[in-house]
């Protein structure tokens, strides 16, 4: 009799207290860094390519400046980089006079004071209750408004992409009151190889049909753990090929002694020394060839660029495939490049999202990254930010109906 109960009573459980037994799925933000939307036509990319068939998918228009930091900083944030306080790989912000951050220098890139202007969406979900973990992703090591993810790693480009996936997996197999509800993984290998070979080379070639295949042992290893999750995988800009016949020297038009060079490249960044604002000026606000520069205020609407303390007084905008040296260059121009202007179709990055969250078989028009946050927070069920530059509407198309 006691056992007949016993099933009466598991039989007349509402629904919801079931419900309530299942995992709910992982959201699992996966960034290539330098994947154009373009490679996944080359026939080398069978998971990927079968991800964006059976889910959403879509070209996404980087910021500007199209760099790393800040377009993965803009994904999370929700805002441009103007806005985000993120304003390039390297910048100088005038209440610490002397000091340049850099993406290579982790004294200043660790530092909060360069990333509290806005938070990310781990931050939010964290003080949500949801727990979250990053395997690599631009300003997850540092304690934003005094908040980390509850697992992470500090980036290490000798840690390989399979070791990578196999630390996701790792953290996946845990029970579930310590297992991430929200995740990011990080590869940088397309990005390097871009630049080193060119975006049509070989070399990339592979570096991309490596990425797909790691991707492919993270969904099958879900799935094999019988976890759902939605997965959203972005890049944080394209690649153009660049050449050393293609090249502006600032020094041919301005001493080195009058300026900062705080970026070069597809743009400079250009910072006036005390006392040669005027010099500086005459020598760069005038027409080029290859080459247009403008005060900070005086960019073009379109780039939402230049409104933030931290943006170097004059920016100058290299034509598509020229790149702007200060010197002799820290690495050689031949190979690839991004930074362009954002309008630039090979600047173009990837958007696919697949998942229990996700419509299938929807391709997006050509959105802005910063509209991805607000996707992520729809699909964790966080709050939207009502001061965010990217809205839900302008992806609301990838979601499930």
């Amino acid at each position: 009799m006691r056992r007949i109960l016993i099933l009466l009573a598991l039989l007349l459980l509402p629904a919801s207290a079931a419900a309530q037994d299942e995992p709910r799925p992982v959201t699992i933000l996966i960034g290539i860094d330098g994947f154009r939307p373009d490679y996944l036509t080359r026939g080398i990319t069978p998971r990927l390519s079968e991800l964006a068939a059976s889910g959403a998918t879509g070209d996404m228009r980087p910021s500007f400046p199209t760099k790393t930091f800040p377009n993965h900083y803009a994904i999370v944030t929700g805002r441009v980089p103007d806005h985000s306080g993120i304003v390039g790989n390297s910048m100088i912000d005038p209440r610490r006079p002397g000091q340049i951050f850099s993406m290579g220098n982790a004294r200043q890139a660790l530092d909060p004071f360069w990333w509290d202007d806005a938070e990310p969406v781990w931050v939010t979900a964290e003080r949500a209750g949801i727990r979250t973990a990053t395997m690599f992703w631009p300003g997850s090591e540092v304690a934003i408004r005094g908040q980390r993810p509850s697992d992470w790693l500090r980036f290490d480009q000798n840690v390989g992409n399979i070791q990578r996936v196999n630390t996701m997996l790792d953290w996946l197999r845990r029970p579930a009151a310590i297992r991430p509800a929200f995740a990011t993984l990080y590869f940088d290998t397309v990005d390097t190889q871009g630049h080193r070979f060119g975006p049509d080379s070989a070399e990339v070639n592979a570096a991309v049909a490596e990425v797909d295949a790691r991707i492919g042992d993270l969904v099958d290893s879900i799935a094999a753990l019988g976890l759902q999750a939605n997965i959203v995988i972005v890049a944080d800009h394209g690649m153009r090929q660049t050449d050393d016949a293609r090249v502006i020297q600032l020094d041919d038009l301005i001493d080195r002694a009058s300026y900062i060079a705080v970026e070069a490249g597809p743009y400079a960044a250009i910072e006036p020394v005390a006392g040669t604002d005027e010099r500086v000026a005459e020598a760069l606000l005038v027409a080029h060839d290859h080459m247009t520069c403008h005060r900070k205020e005086d960019l073009p609407a379109r780039l939402n660029y230049g409104t933030n303390p931290r943006v170097a007084a004059i920016i100058c905008l290299a034509e598509n495939g020229w790149t702007i040296l200060s010197g002799p260059p820290a690495y050689p121009v031949s190979g690839g490049a991004h930074g362009y202007d954002n309008a630039d179709p090979d600047m173009l990055a990837l958007f696919v999202a697949r998942g229990p969250a996700f419509a299938q078989g929807v391709r997006l028009p050509v959105f802005d990254n910063v509209a991805v946050a607000a996707l992520l927070r729809a699909v964790m069920g966080l709050p939207q930010d009502p001061d965010a530059d990217g809205k839900l509407a302008d992806v609301s198309a990838a979601l499930r109906p």
